[in-house]
């Protein structure tokens, strides 16, 4: 999971660098989003480095398995 947060204001910045903020979920300085770590995030990051910071964050666990669930939950 990456944590992106926009550190620099857009209004300088081209306009396909605007609208890859808001693809990210940003929109003004501050406001932070999280995202999934895959390829396409990643390429949108790159696009505007300047403008954003990017944390990660450690692996959580996926959503727990069908077996894994309690007994008094299983579908009988």
């Amino acid at each position: 999971m990456l944590h992106v947060t926009q550190t620099r204001s857009a209004i300088g910045a081209l306009p396909k660098q605007r609208g890859t903020l808001r693809a990210l979920g940003l929109g003004r300085i501050g406001k932070t989003n999280a995202l999934p770590d895959r390829p396409e995030i990643r390429g949108m990051i790159a696009k505007v480095p300047h403008l954003v910071r990017v944390q990660e964050s450690p692996d959580q666990q996926e959503s727990p398995d069908q077996d894994d669930r309690p007994d008094d939950q299983t579908e009988q």
